[in-house]
C-alpha cells in the first residue's frame, strides 16, 4: 500500500499519477465511491471523505488497514491532512478529523511508501 498525503490543491493527484504511473481511469473519487470499492481499485483520492462517509452511514471502519492490506496490498490513497489548525467546534467534524487520522495512521504503518505532497513537490516520509 501507498499513502499521499497533503493539504487541499497541492497537486497530490498529479504527483500520484506521474510517480506511480496510474491512468486517470485507475482512480476513484472517495467522495462517491461505495465501502467495496476501495478494496477493488488501483487508486482512490479524496480518501478523507470516504471516511466521512463511512462515519455518516455507520459502515465498518474497523481494523481497515489490516483488511486493506490483505484484500487490496497494491493501493494508492491519496487524502488531505485535517488534523492541522484550529479544533472544529461541531462534534461529528472533530470525530470526523480523529477518525481519519487515526485511520490514516493505522494505514501508514502498513505502507510501502508514505509521501507528503506540498505545491505539487513530493517528500517521502516513509520508504519501507
Amino acid at each position: 500500500m501507498n499513502l499521499i498525503i497533503g493539504g487541499a490543491f497541492q497537486g497530490k493527484k498529479e504527483y500520484t499519477r506521474q510517480y506511480f504511473q496510474i491512468a486517470r481511469e485507475e482512480m476513484i473519487d472517495g467522495a462517491k465511491a461505495s465501502y467495496s470499492e476501495l478494496f477493488q481499485c488501483r487508486c482512490m483520492f479524496h480518501f478523507h471523505e470516504w471516511i466521512k462517509r463511512g462515519i455518516q452511514e455507520n459502515w465498518n471502519l474497523e481494523n481497515l488497514g489490516e483488511r486493506l492490506a490483505l484484500e487490496n496490498p497494491r493501493i494508492v490513497l491519496i487524502t488531505n491532512e485535517l488534523g492541522y489548525g484550529v479544533v472544529p467546534v461541531d462534534a461529528f467534524d472533530r470525530r470526523y478529523r480523529e477518525t481519519t487520522g487515526r485511520i490514516c495512521t493505522e494505514i501508514a504503518a502498513r505502507c510501502s511508501k508514505v509521501i507528503r505532497v506540498s505545491c505539487g513537490l513530493g517528500m517521502v516520509i516513509q520508504d519501507a
